[in-house]
């Protein structure tokens, strides 16, 4: 059976009380903490910079997944690098020498992933870059804040990327990020996600009840 990896967005999450967040997380399974780095120029919004991440390394049981909506990776990309951080992806939008910041990458962290906005079209990675990596994040809203709709469309850019993958015989996996909750995860796994983050959906509600959300989005586990 399918394993899906559920990643808890802390964008969402108590600022004021990250770590006791995270310890609700400890005791389960196939559990991604994500990260979202924004530079206020990328996306209009500011968040986590090194001195936060590293300490949330430090007291995490589970893979740190930083998704840096950055104007500058490189930047970033070196400055993170000896944190412990399990995947870094970075906006395809943002880089003009993919090869090469991909190999980068590849050496710095176990897991490369690249993203890409809503209206970007899937068609801009080129077969060879897929085949080089660990994960592709599908934003399924503008990127920038959390609470916002899940655009439908998504599902179309899902089933496309998942049918690229099995054509190349690819083993990246397919991460989806924004409006995900119990009513769209089903639909998502069946079309090839492997990964789903959810921030307002897990983190809008009472901590004892965060274990109750993360199941209700694992539909191909029950």
């Amino acid at each position: 059976m399918k394993k899906i990896i559920i990643s808890p967005s802390l964008l969402a999450a108590d600022f004021l009380n990250l770590q006791s967040e995270l310890e609700h997380f400890f005791p389960m399974k196939d559990i991604w903490f994500h990260l979202d780095v924004m530079d206020g120029h990328f996306v209009p919004n500011l968040t986590f910079g090194r001195p936060i991440i590293e300490k949330l390394a430090k007291i995490s049981k589970h893979p740190l997944d930083v998704h840096l909506m950055v104007t500058n990776p490189a930047f970033y990309i070196d400055t993170l690098q000896d944190l412990h951080i399990h995947n870094l992806t970075f906006h395809y939008e943002t880089i003009h020498h993919h090869d090469s910041t991909i190999n980068k990458v590849k050496r710095l962290y176990p897991s490369v992933g690249v993203s890409l906005n809503p209206s970007t079209n899937i068609d801009i990675i080129p077969d060879y870059l897929l085949e080089q990596l660990d994960l592709v994040l599908l934003m399924s809203v503008n990127p920038g804040f959390g609470g916002q709709k899940f655009i439908a469309n998504t599902y179309r850019k899902v089933e496309a990327l998942d049918l690229r993958r099995k054509q190349l015989k690819a083993t990246f996996q397919i991460q989806v990020d924004g409006g995900v909750d119990d009513s769209n995860a089903n639909e998502l796994t069946k079309r090839g996600v492997d990964n789903l983050v959810a921030g307002t959906y897990i983190f809008g509600t009472f901590p004892q009840h965060y274990s109750e959300k993360v199941e209700s989005l694992r539909p191909l586990l029950k």
